[in-house]
């Protein structure tokens, strides 16, 4: 039985030289259902990490949307609070008048019953 050894220079046939590698090599290879399973893998990762990111986006943008909801409540108030002080500022020239002054007191004279 001869044994046969691989080096990177040739075949050699149970020689043992000095300073010289010897090495059986087998070629190791993944499987077909062995790089199916690392694709859908990567695809499966792939797919999580965009899912996140999309996730992500939205929540900022139902964030800005309550952000804005609250800017035009905020401004509406403002608004309201602006005719009150309108309103108000209008009672308090309307009492120190002369014409204001000068009138009667109003009272209710009745109601009218049906």
């Amino acid at each position: 039985m001869r044994n046969e050894y691989v080096t990177r220079r040739g075949t050699v046939t149970n020689s043992w030289s000095r300073n010289q590698n010897t090495v059986r090599h087998s070629s190791r290879k993944l499987g077909n259902l062995s790089l199916t399973a690392i694709f859908g893998l990567m695809v499966l990762i792939v797919g999580l990490i965009y899912a996140t990111q999309g996730v992500k986006a939205t929540g900022y943008d139902y964030e800005l949307s309550n952000i804005e909801n609250e800017i035009s409540d905020l401004q509406a108030k403002k608004e309201d609070l602006a005719v009150e002080r309108a309103r108000l500022t209008s009672i308090a020239a309307s009492e120190n008048s002369q014409v204001a002054s000068t009138m009667a007191e109003a009272s209710v004279s009745g109601y009218a019953n049906n």
